[in-house]
């Protein structure tokens, strides 16, 4: 089983997440609406993924 010789300081262990760093998403134009939005998921704004539609519009309420 594997155990450290000697314990590791507060510094040394905290140093490793210092490097973690949050990065904004990747935004793609879509190519129905023109709209940005995520690569690989479904538009938000049109509903449609792979020039395939996967989410119906909701119609207007009058």
């Amino acid at each position: 089983m594997a155990v450290p010789k000697s314990k590791q300081s507060k510094s040394r262990t905290n140093s490793r997440f210092a490097n973690y760093k949050a990065t904004a998403p990747t935004l793609v134009e879509c190519p129905h609406c023109h709209s940005m939005m995520q690569a690989h998921r479904v538009c938000g704004n049109c509903g449609y993924y792979n020039k395939t539609e996967v989410v119906a519009e909701k119609e207007k309420k009058d």
